[in-house]
């Protein structure tokens, strides 16, 4: 645990950041924003056949080891879509938590999509959403489909389902001894099962893909209490903030701008951004996702073994300068926004025999500033908005290669906090605002200042295009690679690595999937 500073000048605000690979526990100061104390453990992902990505619920749990005392209030931020059944009379899950880049479904989806009419299609309609293997619906048919343990509880009315906020907030509420089932908005909208506009379960939806209501938890807001923790050093400590680790992300970079629902005719999701109490308006986000965005560095790392630490991939880039022609498509869960593309694969080329590891490195960089690239032209299109400058926070955001690739990628300026903890900054704000709570303030003149580090571009326009054309290029070949089978062992497809980072675009309320990014217009 990082040493607490000596002067605390206000009441204490713990966030729960749980991501796909690590859950950390941070501690803020509620009058200034002040980032306090932190801990982090690493989450273990299993991959028990190709395209399979799952984690154990109680491992993720587990990882809670809350020892710090004089916190008011505790926020929840997670990574969505993962699907977790459990049984609410032992507190035992039935199966690992099904990870959201999970690509078993294929084939699920595909026989879905064919009982959707084409004039009326009321998923999208009422969701936001593209059937998906990305989303909570199909992972949960799945489940139902081939677990036995799934499905006699269910039978026997035992089976509980969430993401992992509600099964986190069920286990600190008290588990089998009255624990909370709940889930937000925010996390909701990222099931497929959800009505984005009456913000209830869907009925029509239920049924469409076979889920019986009765196992899904009970929809909040993003910021009130939910419960008591019942254990441990904050035992009696409100858990009054939840919310999908993008909207964390959005509340952190203080985007507060009302934001109508507006549909996407570019790829782009429809989702909600959040609701900061029963009683607030319900605010929606354009979002895009990216599949592989910072897990490319980690896949460089234990897959490839050309870098020993994720922080040695600035080095090689820097040694280079550029990646020499080469480039680096890292569709190895297909092509998320804009594309929406299962039978893309990952692909490197533009190789030449002067190509060495610090141009791969380089390229890699690259392809995370070129699918932001992507994610932003679609988003104009669809606002009409242009962007002035992108802010972006997460922990890619301490390379500066990166920051200044992706300046000169977008021809705007980048501009980062000194604090990048920015989704664990919203679910504590969440928290701490909550009424009953009510030691944060969300009022724009009670918001703290954040100090901003700026990167200009130093490329020429013209020479920013030129490397955009030549990455879409390289995105058509990567396309077409898979032909989609639904043989005894699951759905082909490739190894899956995990995000270290995330963006997020905002304040039009625009996100970019995959942790790293704000937008301003």
């Amino acid at each position: 645990m990082a040493a607490s500073k000596k002067a605390v000048l206000g009441p204490l605000v713990g966030a729960v950041d749980q991501g796909t690979s690590s859950t950390r526990f941070l501690v803020f100061n509620s009058r200034t924003a002040e980032l306090l104390s932190h801990h982090q453990v690493e989450i273990k992902q299993e991959f028990p056949r190709e395209g399979w990505v799952e984690q154990d619920p109680k491992e993720i749990l587990h990882s809670l080891n809350i020892g710090i005392s004089n916190i008011k209030a505790i926020g929840v931020s997670n990574q969505r879509e993962t699907t977790v059944v459990w049984d609410k009379i032992t507190g035992e899950p039935l199966y690992n938590a099904v990870v959201w880049l999970d690509l078993r479904t294929q084939s699920t989806v595909e026989s879905l999509s064919k009982r959707i009419p084409g004039n009326n299609n009321f998923v999208k309609s009422k969701t936001g959403l593209p059937l998906s293997t990305y989303f909570s619906a199909v992972k949960l048919r799945w489940l139902l489909d081939n677990v036995r343990k799934v499905q006699k509880a269910v039978e026997e009315k035992r089976a509980l389902f969430g993401t992992i906020d509600s099964w986190l907030i069920w286990s600190l509420t008290g588990g089998v001894n009255g624990g909370v089932h709940c889930t937000d908005v925010t996390n909701a909208s990222r099931t497929m099962l959800f009505n984005i506009h009456s913000l209830e379960w869907d009925k029509q939806l239920c049924e469409f893909f076979g889920i019986p209501m009765e196992i899904l938890p009970h929809v909040r807001s993003s910021s009130e209490i939910y419960g008591l923790m019942k254990a441990g050093a904050l035992e009696g400590v409100p858990i009054s903030g939840c919310l999908g680790d993008q909207s964390a992300a959005l509340v952190g970079q203080m985007c507060f701008q009302i934001e109508q629902c507006v549909f996407s005719d570019h790829g782009l999701l429809t989702t909600v951004a959040y609701k900061l109490g029963r009683d607030k308006p319900v605010y929606y986000a354009l979002e895009g996702s990216v599949a592989i965005a910072g897990a490319v560095i980690r896949w460089l790392r234990d897959n490839l073994g050309i870098i020993k630490t994720s922080e040695e991939i600035e080095k090689l880039a820097k040694e280079v300068g550029t990646s020499y022609g080469c480039y680096f498509v890292p569709a190895f869960s297909g092509l998320y926004a804009p594309y929406w593309e299962p039978s893309a694969r990952g692909i490197i080329c533009g190789l030449t025999q002067f190509t060495n590891k610090c141009h791969i490195a380089f390229a890699a960089l690259e392809a995370v500033c070129f699918q932001t690239r992507e994610i932003l032209d679609a988003m104009n299109r669809d606002c009409g908005i242009p962007l002035s400058h992108l802010q972006v926070d997460g922990g890619m955001t301490s390379n500066k290669i990166l920051m200044q690739l992706q300046a000169d990628i977008l021809y705007i300026p980048v501009v980062k906090p000194l604090m990048p903890e920015t989704t664990a900054l919203g679910a504590a704000m969440a928290a701490g605002a909550a009424e009953g709570v009510d030691v944060w303030s969300l009022e724009p003149e009670d918001l703290s200042t954040v100090t901003m580090e700026r990167f200009e571009p130093q490329i020429n326009a013209e020479e920013s295009e030129i490397r955009y054309s030549t990455w879409k290029k390289a995105v058509m070949k990567s396309m077409g690679w898979v032909t989609i089978q639904s043989p005894e062992g699951g759905d082909p497809s490739v190894f899956c690595s995990l995000p270290l980072g995330f963006f997020i675009v905002s304040s039009m309320a625009m996100l970019i999937g995959a942790r790293y990014i704000s937008g301003i217009p």
